[in-house]
């Protein structure tokens, strides 16, 4: 079951993203354009129609759209992020989501919430405390998905919860130990491959920079899509944020 997904070209002002828990590296404005290019492209392959947001040239985050809006069924939840400087970026995405016909709600102050600390699985919805994401914000969140168990959990060391841990298609939790803490999961072999985006089926999206994890994962029975996305990397991105998908069952 494909659907839509709801992406955002980087803009010029993309070398200049936030870099919190890594060295800060020279990022390749044009590289960085291909290869997002490319990401939307093997979105599309699987059968998610992409969708854009308005451009933000301006923000240099706003390609990291995950972080501004966390969909359940037909609500989607428009997120206070964390960092005030990317705040301006929700407006423009709850434009996009309202013309998929979702429903909308925001996180409001004190509370503050990033997409990337919330990870869904059955009815379980993981979301990290962190640097991004407060209590305030976790409670709000909880209040707006009553029918969801929202479970709390602890970070160390990483900008977000799907930085650390993310989900295969069967609800395997896949991540280091030793930046989130949760039970029973799968270790990946390298720290990219704890990044995973269930795209339909047994078929999921990788980054290019994890082949032991995609190995292992390819002996698990999973079809993996391996796209590069070096430079998004450098700016504590990865494959989860530079998305947000919709379901054709939810965007109906």
């Amino acid at each position: 079951m494909a659907g839509l997904a709801l992406v955002r070209k980087p803009g010029p002002r993309i070398a200049e993203g936030i870099v919190t828990n890594i060295p800060r590296e020279p990022v390749d404005r044009e590289l960085a354009a291909e290869q997002h290019a490319a990401y939307v492209t093997a979105l599309a392959a699987a059968g998610w129609r992409p969708e854009h947001a308005p451009p933000a040239d301006d923000l240099p985050d706003a390609p990291f759209v995950e972080d501004a809006v966390v969909v359940s069924g037909r609500l989607a939840v428009l997120t206070r992020p964390g960092a005030p400087e990317r705040r301006p970026e929700v407006d423009s995405v709850e434009q996009a989501v309202r013309g998929l016909g979702l429903n909308t709600v925001r996180i409001t102050r004190p509370g503050t919430l990033d997409g990337g600390d919330v990870l869904q699985t059955g009815d379980t919805v993981y979301v990290g405390r962190s640097a991004r994401t407060d209590d305030h914000g976790i409670a709000q969140l909880a209040a707006l998905l009553p029918e969801r168990q929202v479970v709390p959990v602890e970070l160390s060391g990483v900008l977000h919860l799907k930085s650390a841990v993310t989900a295969l298609p069967d609800g395997t939790l896949i991540g280091d130990p030793a930046h989130a803490r949760l039970p029973g999961l799968l270790v990946p072999p390298e720290e990219a491959g704890a990044h995973v985006v269930p795209l339909d089926g047994d078929t999921v999206l990788m980054a290019a920079s994890a082949p032991r994890t995609a190995e292992l994962l390819e002996k698990r029975g999973l079809a993996v899509v391996a796209v590069d996305i070096s430079e998004f990397e450098k700016l504590e991105g990865c494959v989860t944020c530079l998305s947000v998908l919709v379901p054709d069952a939810l965007s109906m």
